[in-house]
C-alpha cells in the first residue's frame, strides 16, 4: 500500500479549473487501479504555507548560533517541519497545476522552498549536491491556456522544466507530466481538447498506479 500525496496549487473552484479537472479524472483512475492506497490531498491555498521572508530567515540564523526562538518563530518552524515530514513520508506526490504568465502561482514556489532543505531532502557533497530523495514518483498535472508543447512558445516553457528539475534536485528523477492546453487559444475546441487530455491523463494513471519505477 502507498501513501498519495496530491499537491494542488489553484485557488479556483474545481468546475472552472481545466487543471483541477484534470487531476481529478487522473485521481479517480488511478484509485480504481489502486484503491488501497491512501490519498493525502495538500490544497496549497487552503493551507498554511510559510514564505521565506525576514523572520524565518532570522529563525534559521538564531537556530545556527543555538540561539532560542520567540513563539512565532517556534510556530512557522514548526509548521515548516511538518511540510516537509510530510512530503518526505510520502510513496509518490501528484502537482496538479495551472500557468500563469509563464510560470507558477506564488504558493507552489513558496511550497518548493518548504521541502528542497539542506540535510533533508538533499546534501552537499564535494562533487556537488546530491538529492536524498530517491525512489520517490512524482506526476505533474497540469493546465496551460497556450500551445507549449511544440512550436514557438516551447522556448517559454519555464514550469514543468523547472518542477521537473528541482524534483530531480532532490532525488527525484521518476517524473512524469501529462497536461492540458491550447483552450485559451482556441476556446471553439475545449470539449475536444480536454477530452483528449483525459484519455492520457487516464492512461498514465493506470501506469503511476502499478507498484514500480520506471527505468
Amino acid at each position: 500500500m502507498a501513501k498519495i500525496l496530491y499537491v494542488t496549487a489553484n485557488p479556483k473552484p474545481i468546475e472552472t479549473s481545466f487543471s483541477l479537472q484534470l487531476g481529478e479524472s487522473f485521481l479517480k483512475e488511478y484509485q480504481q487501479h489502486s484503491p488501497n492506497d491512501t490519498i493525502e490531498r495538500l490544497d496549497l491555498y487552503k493551507e498554511d504555507i510559510p514564505f521565506i521572508d525576514a523572520l524565518v530567515l532570522g529563525a534559521w540564523g538564531k537556530v545556527a548560533q543555538n540561539e532560542n526562538l520567540n513563539e512565532e518563530e517556534l510556530r512557522v518552524l514548526g509548521r515548516m517541519t511538518e511540510l516537509l515530514d510530510q512530503f518526505i513520508s510520502a510513496d509518490k506526490i501528484v502537482f496538479v497545476t495551472p500557468m500563469w504568465n509563464l510560470s507558477y502561482p506564488p504558493m507552489l514556489k513558496a511550497y518548493i522552498d518548504n521541502i528542497v532543505i539542506a540535510g533533508k531532502t538533499f546534501k552537499y557533497t564535494e562533487q556537488g549536491p546530491v538529492g536524498l530523495l530517491s525512489g520517490k514518483r512524482v506526476m505533474h498535472v497540469q493546465g496551460r491556456g497556450g500551445i507549449y508543447s511544440e512550436g514557438p512558445a516551447t522556448a517559454f516553457e519555464f514550469t514543468d522544466k523547472y518542477l521537473r528539475s528541482i524534483m530531480a534536485f532532490i532525488g527525484i528523477n521518476d517524473y512524469e507530466h501529462i497536461y492540458v492546453e491550447g483552450i485559451a487559444a482556441a476556446p471553439d475546441k475545449s470539449k475536444e481538447i480536454f477530452t483528449a487530455a483525459e484519455e492520457r491523463a487516464k492512461k498514465a494513471a493506470v501506469d503511476f498506479a502499478r507498484d514500480h519505477q520506471r527505468a
